[in-house]
């Protein structure tokens, strides 16, 4: 860890040996993590006294003792030797601290490097900016008690476990000049979505993108209970990480100097084999997956805290996990026992009298941009480029007539993602994630220009994969929203196909996304990112073939039960609105966009031009569809959001004009789901007069919806017309059967639709008598025809809109 060049004539301030050097820098390491861990324990206890100046009293400890103190001696322990490579390699760093609850560890460490400081200035790094940061801490009106947006350097929310490997890999992803220290809680471990992160190593690319170093961290403990890591063989662990691809490297102990010592040749180990990695892909051509570093540091919980309180045992137990000495304010005992405990850190070495952290706490610490808390990969949208979309004209389908020619709408999608991934090749910062589906949902047009990023075994029979891919398959709807979560974060862009039904698997996930979201708009230092956009496919109303497992649309009222300012929902019902939002929500920043359109052949109904106009509004009356003819309101409004809706709708409107020439029908189309509620409830709603100009105040409304009908009644409760709505949509009845069974199943189809415009309309009932039994039958023949024939009768097969 030092010594002078040779064949230099030495001065006599250098001229030490290598071991009192190599000790020498141990005690700064030392003096630093001491440092930083009587900040943690200041934040977690104390609102007053920050530099133990006299002796502690009860009024100097918060009333209500929130925080996690057991893993963080171990995080202050990582955060110290990185700060130590960091500084000695000139090394691009950034670090996922997945046990979240460790807030109080990279706040304390964030205010030692200074970055806490800069970005909060009412926060000094004094003892009047110490005070504040422990005052602050879980305390109304201050920061919360995990690694959270307001953490300078972090990425990554601590308030749920499982995502922080995803979240480093997707970090590290076409960041060749990174290296992404990942810190795993052995809690955390035991997750699914975490087990499923270790095979990430089987997608990174030497060559273009950066590294990830994970450190397991084994503590021994959860809330309440020993971890399964930390408890199997060490023989057994090894082998488990090994099998995951992995070269392990252990740091064990509970002696603080002994520890500092490992750790550092651990990371200086860990680096330099990827440095040789790196160098062997990039300069030497070699092609083969290579066995990438990880550490394993085992070390107590609460290490360094009350070793026993009350007579039970504490350090090293799951008593450590949050707050070792909970009576402090009541028990004279525990609050001697916190001053002990405090004071053995010795912060008269760490702090000079006004509060600041003296020289040799800092001597690790790097300056500027390459300090972990002021690392620009941490607030992606400093390195953030507008994406280069090109024209739509490209790509949108002619519509001469509507309802005639049919499309796949995702499919022409693919067509304007493969230019992009085309058009960003060099700069390589988009990417495509999804799980096994990209051929299956129609977008395999983007393979033209780049294949699918794999580093295991390639056999002659595969298609498609590429060591420099940047479409990312893998049969884990958390990696995969893993992955794009730390992608966007880092300042790139992205989009998450899916099957519809099965997108709920990330439903805890995207919960994480947009809180992490609304909370930076509250943060000016916070750039906006690109937003996570989800296209969700192989949709309820089309996986007749697939049956009633893979059938629910439920991820729409999830979503729309988030932060407003954050969640959008889009249903385009042909290509070219598809074509219109998708270049929306890409170009779009700091949003969740949930685009729902089908892959199979479509109707389509409107041109380009008509289908930006349209998506603009959000919702909106197609007057080509209707019979209102203008001189009055109409008798009956048909509404529609997604795309098999729409098509039942205007076949339904077909039938009220052969069949019902003299009613007035209004057909709305909305593709903005948000567009429904009231305008101060979300920034995309409708204020109550264009609601009712719209749906109108007090004629019947038939809306078919794509998803469970009760959410658009939600969605339009408050409306004055809201008595008068009858909403068809998904009732959670399927199987495998006919497309066109679905809908008949579930109500939604044009004869039942027709019928509820019979039922609703005032004094239609009994004049229409005849064509309601019309409808009926239809409904009977086509159950008696699909179970002859197995396919849907050819009246709706074969249907096209009609026209006037």
């Amino acid at each position: 860890m030092g010594s002078a060049e040779s064949g230099k004539e030495r001065s006599p301030v250098t001229d030490v040996s290598e071991e009192a050097m190599h000790d020498e820098e141990l005690r700064a390491l030392d003096a630093h993590w001491r440092a930083a861990n009587y900040l943690a324990v200041g934040q977690i206890y104390l609102m007053g006294n920050p530099l133990l100046a006299e002796p502690l009293r009860p009024e100097h400890v918060k009333p209500r003792l929130l925080g996690h103190w057991g893993t963080s001696p171990g995080l202050n322990l990582v955060y110290t030797h990185l700060n130590r490579v960091i500084k000695a390699r000139g090394q691009r760093e950034l670090a996922v601290w997945g046990p979240g609850h460790g807030g109080p560890a990279v706040l304390a460490n964030a205010w030692l490097e200074g970055t806490y400081s800069q970005t909060y200035p009412d926060v000094p790094r004094d003892a009047s900016g110490m005070d504040r940061l422990f005052r602050q801490f879980s305390f109304p009106g201050g920061v919360p008690s995990h690694v959270a947006p307001e953490t300078p350097g972090s990425i990554h929310e601590g308030g749920e476990l499982g995502y922080s490997l995803s979240h480093a890999y997707g970090a590290a992803f076409d960041h060749p000049e990174l290296v992404v220290t990942c810190v795993i809680g052995d809690g955390e471990a035991e997750t699914g979505p975490l087990a499923a992160s270790w095979h990430s190593n089987k997608f990174l690319d030497p060559v273009h993108d950066g590294a990830v170093l994970p450190v397991l961290h084994l503590n021994g403990y959860k809330i309440a209970n020993p971890t399964v890591l930390a408890r199997i063989p060490q023989g057994e662990l090894d082998e488990l990480l090994r099998g995951y691809g992995h070269e392990p490297l252990y740091v064990t102990g509970d002696d603080p100097m002994a520890v500092h010592a490992a750790m550092a040749e651990a990371m200086d180990t860990a680096l330099d084999r990827i440095a040789e990695i790196q160098a062997a892909a990039r300069e030497g051509g070699e092609n083969g997956r290579p066995r990438w570093p990880v550490i394993v540091l085992r070390t107590p919980k609460g290490w360094t805290g009350p070793a026993e309180v009350d007579g039970l045992p504490v350090e090293g137990t799951w008593r450590a996990h949050q707050v070792p000495l909970a009576a402090v304010r009541d028990n004279p005992q525990h609050l001697r026992q916190l001053e002990q405990w405090m004071r053995s850190y010795r912060p008269q070495e760490l702090f000079d009298e006004d509060g600041a952290p003296t020289a040799q706490v800092l001597a690790c610490v790097p300056e500027g941009d390459l300090r972990l808390g002021a690392t620009p990969y941490a607030n992606g949208g400093l390195l953030l480029r507008d994406l280069p979309v090109p024209p739509l004209e490209r790509f949108a389908v002619e519509v001469d007539k509507p309802g005639v020619t049919l499309h796949e709408p995702t499919r022409m999608l693919g067509a304007l993602l493969e230019r992009v991934m085309a058009d960003t090749a060099e700069r390589r910062d988009f990417r495509l994630v999804g799980p096994d589906e990209t051929a299956s949902n129609r977008l395999q047009a983007v393979y033209e220009a780049s294949g699918k990023a794999w580093r295991a075994e390639v056999l002659p029979v595969d298609e498609h994969l590429d060591r420099h891919g940047r479409v990312m398959e893998i049969l884990s709807e958390h990696t995969c929203q893993g992955w794009l979560e730390g992608y966007l974060l880092t300042g790139r862009h992205g989009l998450f196909s899916c099957y519809e039904a099965f997108v709920h698997i990330v439903d805890s996930m995207v919960n994480q996304h947009v809180k992490w979201l609304r909370t930076t708009r509250a943060l000016p230092w916070r750039r906006p990112i690109a937003s996570l956009n989800y296209l969700l496919t192989s949709h309820v109303w089309r996986q007749d073939h697939n049956g009633f497992s893979h059938q629910d649309p439920g991820f729409i009222d999830h979503i729309l039960n988030k932060a407003p300012e954050v969640v959008r929902v889009y249903l385009p019902p042909d290509t070219n609105t598809l074509l219109s939002t998708a270049e929306h929500v890409l170009h779009s920043r700091d949003y969740v966009n949930v685009v729902v359109a089908g892959k199979q052949p479509c109707f389509d109904w409107l041109d380009l031009d008509a289908a930006r106009a349209h998506c603009a509004r959000g919702a909106g009356v197609w007057q080509w569809a209707g019979t209102e003819d203008g001189t009055r309101e109409p008798d009956v409004v048909l509404a529609c959001a997604g795309d098999v809706p729409t098509q039942e709708v205007l076949a339904a409107a077909s039938l009220i004009r052969r069949h019902l020439p003299e009613l007035a029908v209004r057909v709305v189309n909305v593709v903005d789901l948000a567009r429904l509620l009231p305008k101060d409830e979300h920034p995309h709603g409708m204020a109550d007069p264009d609601y009712d100009a719209l749906f109108t105040r007090d004629r019947p409304v038939i809306f078919a919806y794509h998803g469970y009908p009760w959410l658009i009644h939600r969605l339009a409760y408050r409306r004055t017309g809201h008595a008068h709505l009858h909403v068809r949509g998904y009732k959670e009845i399927g199987t495998t059967t006919t497309p066109f069974d679905m809908v008949v199943r579930n109500d939604l189809d044009r004869f039942r639709l027709v019928m509820d415009v019979i039922d609703r309309v005032p004094g239609l009932a009994v004049r229409a008598a005849p064509v309601r039994q019309l409808m009926e039958d239809a409904r009977l023949r086509h159950h008696a025809w699909i179970r002859e024939h197995g396919t849907d009768l050819p009246e709706v097969a074969d249907w096209t809109w009609p026209g006037r």
